[in-house]
């Protein structure tokens, strides 16, 4: 006689409630950290009520989002303005929000049917994308231009042609980009959370692609801890807590980041100029602020300040500490020279996404009757870009030496599989 069965009961459930929850969960630590941050800033000033607008352009711009930047000064004047940044500190709390409510349903499976994956991320794409619209919809502004006293203002009264700027969204980039960064985010989370279930397929690829790409992430999240407690430690010596606070909540990973490839040696090359900068430290400021383009590098560096060669150190002792965790949860077969070439693939990878990332484009200009010029004293501009394949070249050669050391110091670590002898 056959054993009576028993019901199997699901063992994750993942409907449009537990969507809408993850959804809405990203959403809000995204306008949250935003608004925490522009109010920092000093945005809460924003005129005409200005500032929620504000916070929905900067997690437009968190996600990929297309910002358009106008300007309209009458037939007598005329602006101009262009912005392209990411702020990653909004981008990052979204992505981990986002993809812990994607993971949630699925924590106690071992394996998941493709059918099963994509139904379920095809639910959370519905709702984002009708966050998408909600945002880029809510995104848009004008404000009124302060020329001050003088003869500026002067005629601006006089012919009626007070400046305006203000910026609104391309839906369609936004929705296409939004949407983009939500698949990244989801399988992202699907390749780097250890346990996370993949279709049958797919696992043979999860021995050579996991361990590196989780040690990435950790190294990522690594580097915005301890720049956390740097900032911290500073605010704490020297105040400027509002100053630091929007660094914080805006753009921490954008400097943290940057730091790691500027400790494997990459240069970039950037300029600020004018009345107006991007939340920053005072040593980039000053570095970047001259009448030319500045180079910033190690070297430009550590020529302003002697401590910032703990750059060098902190990619010295940070790269090879993933990599042997890489090595730890990677199979005992796999080779010291398997291990170097996955790290150098995944550094270079990531190095790649920073410069991509951590670009900074932004310019303002006003010209009135002839008087200030779109690229003069009533302008600003702050930018920064990496020479982009000598940083990835640099990343895949850290990647290596930290792979090879990594397996080395990982050899005497019991783990899983049998050790090749040949």
């Amino acid at each position: 006689m056959s054993p009576p069965t028993v019901a199997a009961r699901p063992v994750a459930r993942h409907g449009w409630v537990q969507a809408v929850a993850a959804v809405l969960t990203g959403l809000a630590v995204m306008v949250v950290c935003a608004a925490l941050g522009l109010w920092a800033a000093g945005a809460a000033g924003l005129p005409d009520g200005a500032f929620v607008r504000v916070v929905m352009a900067t997690v437009v711009a968190a996600v990929g989002g297309t910002l358009e930047l106008s300007g309209n000064a009458g037939a007598l004047a005329r602006t101009g303005a262009d912005l392209t940044v990411i702020p990653l500190s909004v981008t990052l709390v979204g992505a981990l929000a986002i993809g812990a409510g994607f993971l949630r349903p699925l924590r106690h499976r071992a394996v998941a049917s493709a059918r099963e994956l994509a139904g379920w991320a095809a639910r959370i794409a519905v709702l984002w994308l009708l966050a998408l619209i909600g945002l880029a919809l809510a995104a848009r502004q004008t404000f009124a231009v302060n020329v001050n006293n003088g003869t500026l203002s002067d005629l601006a009264d006089l012919f009626d042609t007070a400046p305006k700027v203000g910026f609104t969204t391309d839906m369609p980039l936004t929705v296409l980009f939004g949407l983009v960064w939500l698949a990244g985010v989801l399988v992202l989370a699907l390749l780097v959370v250890p346990g996370a279930p993949l279709p049958g397929p797919l696992l043979r690829f999860q021995e050579p692609v996991r361990p590196a790409a989780h040690a990435m992430v950790v190294l990522l999240l690594c580097y915005v801890v301890l720049g956390l407690v740097v900032t911290l430690v500073s605010m704490a010596r020297r105040g400027h807590v509002a100053e630091t606070f929007a660094v914080i909540l805006l753009g921490l990973p954008n400097l943290v980041w940057l730091a790691l490839t500027l400790g494997q040696g990459a240069t970039w090359h950037g300029r600020v100029d004018g009345s107006f900068g991007l939340p920053m430290p005072h040593v980039l400021d000053e570095i970047l602020r001259t009448s030319d383009v500045a180079t910033l590098n190690l070297h430009t560096l550590t020529d302003y300040d002697s401590g910032m060669w703990w750059l060098l150190v902190t990619d010295a002792v940070l790269l090879p500490t993933v990599a042997f965790l890489a090595a730890v949860r990677s199979p005992a077969r796999v080779r010291a020279w398997q291990h170097a070439l996955r790290l150098a693939v995944a550094v270079a990878v990531t190095v790649f996404m920073i410069c991509l990332l951590c670009r900074v484009s932004a310019h303002y200009g006003l010209s009135l009757l002839g008087i200030g010029d779109l690229g003069g004293g009533l302008s600003g501009e702050v930018f920064l870009q990496p020479r982009l394949w000598q940083a990835v070249g640099l990343g895949a050669l850290w990647g290596l030496a930290a792979g090879f050391l990594g397996a080395l110091l990982a050899r005497p670590v019991h783990r899983r599989g049998k050790v090749e002898t040949t």
